[in-house]
């Protein structure tokens, strides 16, 4: 084969828990397929464990130290020949970044502990290090581009074929969202368009009662026409909020549960949690309030934190301590449980409940989460800020009263998504803080304007967000792109009562008017009006394209993908990049951790790699329109092929073990990969290559499925859960000789 060219490289990004186990079985074959039509896959490590390592070079050996792939991928998708597949990645919160820090340390890497109340100018460097690797670290440095999120032809006539459970909602069902209705983001939100005048470095400043000036962040470069703002939530009001919402929780019988985002939102959301925690168990945080200070105990970390340092207690204190917990929950409503079996709330870590997969789940469930007993139960489910929990009270109460939505008829709801160059509207950046007393937090101008200024308290949670100019425009263009290419209406969810959206409101009317909107249903609504509109059009059958901000992008794109067909995971995500090259994102991890627990006790990864193989078949499809690699086509029109015989034949994990998991279902799709290319003829080249694969396949597939499943039923060791060991972990994705065999055949071939 000749040599790759610069431009035909795909990018094949290296990341954490069940899709990084997956890769360890996928890669091969995709390099082996891809590598007969001159492209090349290369790995970039953007894992957790690869963020970590790649900031701190100067605490390890040479041996250890490794690029920073985040930095060079986040030039690269400025670049017109950029292709990558980005897997999902942890985002993470602090309880999995303090243990990837841990696991790193014990194999032997100069990891620093991270500082939670750094004093020293040191720790402070140290700390800011670290931030800017947990959370959402990943998706802003490589969203250049607007998202375009949709479930795929094949998936959605396979879940009508064969639909998911859907649990049966009852008209008396209490389950509701409650949220604060003053004091929160959304009430206290300023927003400002900048000026040429303003443009330049900004800087936020906390401003105390007499008058003194901290500037908290500087050298915030402000460009002209991006919208900015400002707000805050109210600690004293949230507290308030929180106490009146559990004793109705009590009063009514019904599960209490709060529903965050502790790892996108990454500074305000443990916050809040913490919140939760802390009023929650108010008595025992007042009864034990020395002893919590001397532990160093952050309720942000959740109860299972303080279960681990109360480990450490004398006996009798740590007992005190435990029935006192136990205490609370005799008065307190029910929590909802992650693992009712294991006695893990919903307050034990603030990771385990992630509101975009966590209210999909339930509203799926007939409105219901589990309890302590085991059982299904009513729900309270709190969702602070009401910026959108407006979204999940209306389909509730679509449910209530249409019933659970029906997979073989229902539509579909894609998601156009504003999220080019970090548009925000979430707490994960560097302009979020707890106020640190009673004053003025204030944005600044590089040439000394006051631009935004919000009035707080101590413990106020305040945020700064930005989203540019030129990423609009991109956004607007993209949903007038596939109105016209679906025929469906568009409809830009946006609030005019609310200031951010009040702005992008007039720049929407305006932008449209670049381009020929002849014959299409565009309109503007507020993200209540708009689902409501949306699901009515979705239960007979039609579809409605979303335009969304940020937030509802990554909610909608779980939330509807789940009810539709059982997953977020099936969707296909496309970012057309501004500068023209694709990043193509393949579903969502929040199972993942999960998935791993099961793999370690019994061999089995039950995840589900089909996220992979649209992604795959997508950058393929753009390599062909962009390098003209006919190849490439092929290859993409015949994965499309094998992707839809895939689903039709049901190869797709199973949960238990003992049946085909991820590694068979790699096999399968190989299998049907290879077979629909010995059977086109548009190349006959590769018609004659994969003909023989195809045959061999065919003829041992009984061989190697048995192969895959014999080596299940046993725990498994991969040498570590943030930093697998390599040799480990392939050995133990690729276990049919017979397989392997046969690629490697192939590849010499």
């Amino acid at each position: 084969m000749s040599n790759t060219k610069k431009s035909e490289k795909i990018i094949f990004t290296k990341v954490d828990e069940a899709p990084a186990l997956a890769t360890y079985s996928f890669l091969p074959i995709v390099k082996a397929f891809t590598d007969v039509a001159g492209i090349s896959v290369e790995t970039r490590d953007i894992s957790l464990a690869g963020r970590i390592i790649a900031n701190f070079p100067e605490n390890l050996t040479d041996d250890q130290k490794i690029s920073d792939d985040l930095a060079e991928l986040g030039e690269l998708v400025k670049l017109p020949e950029a292709n990558v597949i980005k897997l999902p990645c942890i985002s993470a919160s602090l309880p999995q970044l303090n243990a990837a820090i841990k696991e790193l340390q014990e194999k032997g890497y100069n990891i620093p502990n991270y500082p939670e109340e750094p004093k020293t100018d040191e720790e402070k460097a140290i700390k800011a290090t670290f931030d800017k690797v947990k959370g959402s670290a990943v998706n802003p440095v490589l969203r250049e581009g607007n998202s375009d999120r949709r479930v795929p032809t094949s998936v959605k006539n396979y879940a009508k074929k064969n639909p998911h459970s859907m649990g049966k909602w009852a008209e008396d069902s209490k389950s509701f969202v409650a949220c604060m209705e003053c004091g929160d983001l959304c009430c206290n939100e300023k927003s400002s368009s900048i000026s040429k005048e303003n443009v330049g470095n900004a800087r936020i400043e906390f401003v105390d009662k007499n008058g003194e000036v901290t500037v908290l962040k500087d050298n915030m470069e402000l460009i002209e026409g991006e919208i900015i703002d400002g707000t805050y939530m109210c600690r004293n009001c949230l507290r308030i909020f929180l106490e009146a919402m559990m004793e109705e929780a009590l009063e009514e019988d019904l599960l209490f549960s709060v529903h965050l985002k502790a790892t996108m939102m990454k500074v305000s959301d443990p916050v809040i949690f913490g919140h939760v925690v802390s009023v929650y168990f108010k008595d025992v945080f007042e009864k034990h309030a020395a002893t919590f200070a001397e532990l160093g105990f952050s309720p942000n970390n959740g109860l299972g934190d303080l279960y681990t340092k109360i480990k450490d207690l004398p006996d009798e204190k740590r007992l005190e301590i435990e029935a006192d917990i136990q205490a609370t929950y005799e008065k307190r409503p029910k929590l909802a449980m992650v693992n009712s079996d294991k006695g893990i709330t919903n307050l034990h870590v603030p990771s385990d409940i992630i509101i975009d997969a966590s209210m999909p789940a339930a509203i799926r469930n007939s409105g219901k989460m589990w309890g302590p007993d085991g059982e299904l139960h009513d729900t309270m489910f709190v969702i602070p800020c009401s910026s959108y929990a407006g979204i999940y009270k209306e389909t509730i109460n679509f449910c209530r009263k249409h019933g659970a939505f029906d997979p073989t008829t229902m539509g579909n709801i894609p998601n156009v998504g504003l999220m080019a160059q970090k548009a925000e509207e979430y707490g994960s950046h560097d302009k979020t803080f707890l106020s640190p007393g009673t004053g003025t937090m204030r944005i600044i101008s590089a040439s000394g304007q006051n631009l935004i200024e919000n009035d707080v308290h101590e413990g106020d949670v305040w945020r700064m967000c930005q989203s540019k100019d030129l990423p609009i425009q991109d956004w607007v263009k993209l949903a007038v792109t596939r109105a016209r290419a679906t025929g469906a209406p568009a409809v830009f969810w946006l609030n005019e009562y609310r200031a951010h959206d009040a702005i992008l409101i007039n720049r929407v009317n305006r932008y449209l008017k670049d381009h020929d909107t002849r014959g299409l249903d565009i309109s503007i609504m507020s993200p209540v009006g708009a689902i409501r509109y949306s699901m009515k059009r979705m239960i007979e059958g039609l579809d409605t394209i979303s335009v969304t901000g940020n937030v509802l992008r990554d909610y909608l794109t779980d939330l509807f993908p789940i009810l539709e067909v059982g997953t977020s995971a099936k969707i296909l995500s496309i970012v057309p990049l501004m500068n023209g090259g694709g990043l193509f994102e393949t579903g969502a991890g929040g199972s993942a951790p999960k998935h791993v627990q099961q793999f370690n006790q019994e061999n089995h990864l039950r995840w589900d790699s089909l996220g992979e193989f649209l992604a795959m078949a997508a950058s393929l499809e753009h390599m062909s329109v962009t390098t003209k690699n006919v190849k490439a086509h092929i290859l993409a029109e015949t994965l499309d092929q094998a992707n839809e015989k895939f689903l039709t034949e049901n190869r797709s994990p199973s949960r238990k073990v003992n049946e085909l998991d991820n590694r068979g279902s790699h096999f399968y799709l190989t299998m049907y990969w290879a077979e629909a290319l010995a059977n086109q003829t548009n190349d006959a080249e590769l018609q004659n290559r994969f003909a023989k694969l195809a045959k061999e396949l065919a003829d041992n597939e009984t061989k190697i499925v048995e192969e895959l499943n014999s080596v299940q039923g046993k725990t498994i060791d991969i040498g570590g859960y943030y930093l697998p060991n390599d040799e480990l972990a392939t050995k133990a994705m690729r276990p049919s000789a017979t397989f392997n065999a046969a690629i490697e055949s192939f590849i010499n071939g």
